[in-house]
């Protein structure tokens, strides 16, 4: 059985690569002919711990391969896998152009009954127009099967997911075609849920509208918390011992970013309103998560109103550790207006610095480790929770010109940081050592 992914995104690479090792045979298509020659090498051109090595591994046994040529690819596959990208509109809608491109590649080079997988995220409704458009572009006498099957990969643990899943979800108004798509899955050892496609597009955004809920929950309760003098750390461990609630994604921080979360929300938002139903909740959840992304702008300007010509070290640029995605980052937001404000902002961030300088302002500087980006600043916000920002010994923070240190992300516990002449605030905590970086600088 021969299967073929268009799209070397995110989630086409993966997804491809993943199922080369539990043995199947996989042809990846891309039609940017310079990445196609990079991913032949086994270089992946996005940052996933574990991808390249296990790429390299499948490349060599013979079972993946990188192609720009849909019909080199597509005549002889007897599965594809849809895995191009859905960017957002201007109204918070899917793009479905790429989608469509995929559906006419398919159309104009299949030479035989073909199951068609949709991995990328599409509005509930999609897969039934995507099975439209190819039957109306066929060139050949071939059947073909649509089968709805979403991803929920979280980057930077990507390989882990989909090795330890929860669930796959298979959704197929054909009950042969979803077979063979669960055998060809039955390897990955996870449980399998079928349904029907117009639900399983649902699952999809309804799941990560859900997780970003939690996010935004828990940061209006961190927000009240600071008001309150509680600790939203504690607050959040309490309430994750209930199995009723768990203990994931009740993290305090500057709000979600990525390419997920933030789009996902503002399309399931379109979908309802497409059937004149308004989603009064998810429009709180991401109104919220906006304000959230400031609040440390608003915490410096309390403790240094005027920034002009103050020194601002960053540390974490990615919108999470281990992955160099910049989509949605808070540093963005948070370094734009710190520039306007006239400071001088130097960002550190372990692997996301390059496609950094293709994002953020020009005027920004980097750093190439965190001692240069903290050295003689008049003040530290850290971004992303990086292991190597994490284990930071907070003595380090001395060299700054003003040790103060605002955290977005909540590193270091309340305790430890009372043990170093460091003004230190964070989200949902009490600030601690007050006003002691004023007295110091």
């Amino acid at each position: 059985m021969k299967i073929a992914v268009i799209g070397t995104g995110y989630v086409g690479l993966v997804t491809g690569v993943t199922l080369t090792e539990i043995g199947r045979k996989v042809v990846c298509i891309d039609i940017d002919e310079q990445k196609v020659e990079q991913l032949k090498t086994g270089r992946s051109p996005i940052y996933e711990p574990g991808l390249s090595e296990m790429m390299k591994k499948n490349i060599e046994a013979g079972l993946l391969s990188f192609t720009s040529s849909h019909r080199e690819a597509l005549s002889q596959a007897d599965i594809i896998y849809i895995a191009v990208g859905t960017p957002e509109k201007e109204d918070g809608s899917a793009d479905l152009r790429y989608v469509e491109r995929a559906c006419k590649d398919i159309a104009w080079n299949i030479t035989r009954n073909t199951i068609i997988v949709t991995k990328s995220t599409v509005p509930v409704g999609t897969n039934q127009w995507i099975h439209e458009t190819i039957l109306l572009n066929l060139l050949h006498d071939v059947q073909i099967d649509v089968i709805s099957n979403p991803e929920f990969l979280r980057e930077g643990s990507a390989i882990a997911d989909s090795f330890d899943a929860d669930r796959i979800i298979i959704g197929s108004n054909s009950k042969r075609a979803a077979s063979i798509i669960e055998e060809v899955n039955r390897p990955f050892g996870v449980p399998v849920f079928h349904t029907d496609i117009k639900s399983a597009e649902m699952i999809k955004y309804a799941s990560n509208a859900f997780l970003a809920t939690k996010i935004s929950f828990i940061n209006e309760i961190s927000n009240i918390c600071e008001l309150l003098g509680a600790d939203v750390e504690n607050v959040s461990e309490g309430m994750g011992l209930d199995k009723r609630i768990g203990r994931q994604f009740l993290k305090a921080g500057i709000g979600y970013g990525g390419s997920c979360f933030p789009k996902d929300t503002k399309a399931l938002i379109q979908i309802a309103g497409n059937v004149n139903y308004e989603f009064q909740l998810l429009k709180g959840v991401v109104n919220v998560n906006i304000k959230q992304q400031s609040i440390l702008l608003e915490k410096l300007k309390a403790c240094i109103p005027d920034l002009t010509g103050k020194r601002v070290g960053i540390l974490g640029l990615a919108f999470k550790p281990e992955t160099d995605d910049m989509r949605e980052a808070a540093s963005i937001i948070i370094t734009e207006e710190l520039i306007t404000q006239g400071a001088t902002v130097i960002g550190y961030d372990p692997v996301a610095t390059r496609n950094a300088k293709n994002v953020l302002n020009p005027l920004m500087t980097y750093a190439e480790n965190i001692a240069e980006a903290i050295e003689d600043c008049d003040a530290v916000l850290i971004l992303t929770e990086w292991n190597e920002i994490r284990e930071l010994p907070p003595v380090v923070f001395r060299a700054m010109k003003r040790p103060l240190v605002i955290d977005g992300r909540n590193c270091y516990s309340l305790k430890e940081m009372q043990n170093h002449e460091i003004e230190y605030h964070s989200i949902g905590r009490p600030p601690v050592n007050e006003q002691v970086a004023s007295v110091l600088a």
